[in-house]
Order: structure tokens, then sequence, then C-alpha cells
């Protein structure tokens, strides 16, 4: 698990986070999940090489300025070259918003197999 506070500069008019600012939010927990897991210590360069193909949003609530946010990652599915991860962002244990995360490893503009050490990594757990 993630923690982050959301800062001025995240919110609208609306004094809400701007709905793409929670893009931004699932990208800071994917980069902690593949910190927790090994993988920026064991498979940095395949990480390197794998790319969001797909981003599916579901808001249910808002954040706004100052709250601290809960994010969580797990890997819903693994495939030969792509990923699904899951981030579920919270407040206070309410979900505010989920997002479904779609990676490809691409080398040379090429779908390409992730490792087995990549595979079992992702299969770790939630963080």
């Amino acid at each position: 698990m993630t923690e982050l506070r959301v800062r001025w500069g995240e919110v609208d008019g609306q004094e809400v986070v701007f709905n793409a600012n929670y893009l931004m939010y699932a990208d800071v927990a994917v980069t902690e999940f593949m910190r927790g897991n090994g993988i920026m210590d064991h498979c940095r360069d395949e990480f390197g090489h794998t790319f969001v193909v797909d981003a599916h949003l579901i808001f249910k609530g808002s954040a706004r300025f100052d709250d601290v946010l809960d994010l969580s990652v797990r890997c819903e599915k693994i495939g030969t070259s792509s990923y699904v991860l899951k981030v579920e962002m919270r407040r206070d244990g309410e979900v505010l918003c989920v997002a479904d995360m779609t990676y490809v490893r691409a080398v040379e503009g090429k779908a390409a197999a992730l490792s087995e050490g990549f595979k079992a990594r992702l299969g770790l757990g939630d963080t």
C-alpha cells in the first residue's frame, strides 16, 4: 500500500481532484508495487519496456486537497507479453477510484514475452 497526499495543484475549479490526475496516482502506485516486489532491483530493464495499452477508470467518489489516499495494487492477470494491474484509491477506507491498467512488453515496437522471473514477481501479491 502506498500513501499519497493530494496537492493543491491537483484539484480543479470544483475543488476536487481533476480526473486525469488519478492516472498519475495509479502510476505512482504501480511504481511502488514494482519496487515492493523487487522488479526495480531484478527486472528493471524489462519493466522499462512495458507500456500501458489500456487504462479503464471507474470513479466512485472525489478526493479533495489535502486528503490522504491509500493506493493499493494487485495483479489481476498475467499473459505471455501482457499483464493487468488493478489499482484501488481509497480515502478512509472508501474507494474513490479503481483503475484497471493493461501493460504490454514491447521491444523495438513488437510484443515480447515476459520473463518467468518478471511474471513470478508480478504474482507476489498486493502492495
